[in-house]
């Protein structure tokens, strides 16, 4: 019996030997060649040349078959016919890959852009400007016990407490007054008088070709270079706006300000030239290139007026409307965009006199999801999401086209407007164009819905 039980196990161990000689179990036994002694710790390499950075963007696929032109121009023809887009309708569908253009009506003439302006304004900012930089609101002390608030371009500033993950509300008042008054605190200052810096712009707030309904109706804030919420006077789509914003957020600080111990005497006076003092606290905005996606996203035109004014600055011009908007089209001309026959009136396209033409927004809406420049794809992805994101998110929700298109709508009375990019039915990706600026009465939804059908069809276009 003991001889027995000793030849199985004997025999076992010879089996498990065998299966460990072949990597089976575990064990230290193995038929595997030896592993190479490990390479030396490599040292700390020379200066070499910098290699290229990668593409924000992935190259399209030249093999994807691109439409027939006439198959596009059919649908171009058919577009323009519609009666419910008026007599002035221009029309680019363009190859992204290539730039060919398959169809086309009227592409070199001007119409009233509306707010498909804002993709010139965004090209402009991350072109010029550093996508990453951050707009801050600072507080100097001045002499005595005056401080003064110094806007630096943030409007979208929150009236309490900042939140990091945010763009709207990424500084917040309540965070700049408790850092303020800890400074305060050090120097033994319980008390203070306010000054509001807002020198950073000049000229005129509002544009005089502007409706004077505008800011009451809420589509657009005074343009200062300081706000809390947009200039805001209550919650709620298109409120009205503070008739000056930079003293309605001063007047908010004093409050965060004796909240947090100090006592503001008297109201905030405006500062009639730049102010210099030592820095007691600040509050940083959202990244440019956040920025630049909220304005495009939401179509809002005092975020959009604000950062065509910071290109100005940084370009040595005024911070006006009239620097703004030449200091955005010299930067999209820098870009190898044809723009000698542009009209800028302001950057937010509320201006009814502005005029661009279709093949300018095409050529700049291929620019920006070209992988040649990755500085740009924040306005290529900026733009809405049809049916899902912005304002395209109440349109093409039952089309088979959402979700497929990325654009930049435009709207006034009497002007509809949408440009971007789409994808067809084979996977290649178009760049589209449309504007009409005669529409019938009657207000959007009936030139949306022509509009919109059109581009469905790109879509849903296999055109071979």
């Amino acid at each position: 019996m003991t001889g027995t039980v000793a030849l199985v196990l004997v025999l076992g161990a010879g089996a498990y030997a065998t299966a460990d000689a072949h990597d089976v179990v575990p064990g230290i036994v193995t038929l595997a060649p030896p592993v190479p002694d490990p390479s030396p710790f490599p040292t700390a390499p020379g200066a070499l040349a910098p290699t290229a950075v990668p593409r924000a963007l992935d190259d399209l696929d030249p093999q994807v078959p691109p439409p027939s032109p006439a198959a596009v121009q059919a649908l171009v023809d058919g577009l323009v016919a519609d009666a419910r887009l008026g007599p002035s309708v221009g029309v680019v569908v363009a190859d992204q890959l290539t730039g060919e253009v398959l169809g086309a009506h009227q592409p070199d003439a001007g119409r009233v852009p509306a707010s498909t302006a804002k993709l010139l304004t965004g090209v402009a900012a991350l072109s010029a400007l550093d996508p990453d930089a951050t707009l801050p609101t600072r507080v100097l002390a001045l002499d005595g016990d005056r401080i003064a608030l110094v806007g630096g371009g943030d409007v979208l500033l929150a009236a309490g407490e900042g939140n990091p993950d945010a763009v709207e509300g990424r500084a917040g008042m309540a965070d700049l007054a408790r850092r303020t008054a800890d400074a305060l605190a050090l120097r033994g200052t319980t008390s203070v008088e306010l000054v509001v810096d807002d020198t950073l712009f000049s000229g005129p707030t509002e544009h005089p070709t502007w409706d004077a309904d505008y800011v009451d109706m809420g589509f657009t804030a005074p343009i200062t270079a300081l706000a809390v919420d947009l200039g805001k006077l209550r919650p709620g789509p298109n409120p009205p706006r503070a008739a000056d914003p930079s003293v309605a957020a001063a007047e908010i600080f004093a409050t965060r300000l004796a909240e947090a111990g100090i006592t503001v005497t008297g109201g905030p006076s405006r500062a009639p030239q730049p102010v210099e003092g030592s820095e007691l606290a600040r509050v940083e905005s959202a990244p440019l290139a956040d920025v630049t996606h909220y304005f495009l996203d939401t179509s809002d035109n005092t975020v959009t007026e604000v950062v065509a004014r910071l290109v100005a600055v940084d370009a040595g011009l005024p911070g006006s409307f009239e620097g703004g908007t030449q200091a955005v089209l010299r930067a999209v001309g820098a870009l190898g965009v044809d723009v000698s026959g542009a009209r800028l009136v302001d950057a937010s396209g509320l201006a009814a006199t502005s005029s661009l033409s279709p093949a300018l927004l095409a050529d700049l809406v291929r620019l920006t999801t070209d992988p040649a420049h990755p500085r740009l794809r924040d306005v290529a992805t900026g733009m809405p999401v049809a049916g899902l994101t912005g304002t395209l998110g109440d349109r093409f929700t039952t089309s088979p086209a959402r979700g497929l298109v990325r654009a930049k709508t435009g709207s006034l009375p009497a002007v509809t407007s949408l440009a971007g990019t789409v994808l067809d039915a084979q996977g290649r990706q178009l760049v589209f164009v449309v504007m009409a600026d005669q529409t019938p009465p009657g207000g959007q939804w009936a030139p949306r819905q022509a509009v919109d059908a059109f581009v469905t069809e790109l879509a849903g276009c296999g055109c071979r």
